[in-house]
């Protein structure tokens, strides 16, 4: 995939200097292919990764709902009771389901 800089390049070198589309890829090192893309599109390219899931999506439900139930409860504790093999590998991602009444 090519950044938004050598998006910008392609276009500009085939459109203001007139550069074909062989040239181009030579110059830069990429597909005649990439450059055909890269003109046809009307935006940048953009990256996009597919959504993975979490290892804490498998508990989470019983972490609100300890966390109704003791609202004093650390989310990380609530965590440690569900799942004690996967504790100390996932807590970053446990924190943001601390409970509301514990933080201000």
């Amino acid at each position: 995939m090519i950044c938004v800089e050598d998006w910008a390049e392609i276009r500009r070198l085939h459109r203001a200097e007139q550069m074909p589309i062989r040239a181009i890829a030579r110059h830069l090192g990429i597909s005649k292919n990439t450059v055909k893309r890269a003109l046809a599109s009307d935006r940048p390219p953009k990256y996009e990764r597919p959504a993975k899931g979490s290892v804490v999506d498998a508990v989470e439900v019983q972490i609100r709902e300890l966390l109704r139930e003791t609202p004093t409860m650390p989310a990380m504790s609530a965590y440690g009771l569900l799942s004690p093999v996967v504790y100390r590998r996932t807590s970053p991602a446990v924190r943001p389901l601390r409970s509301p009444a514990r933080w201000p």
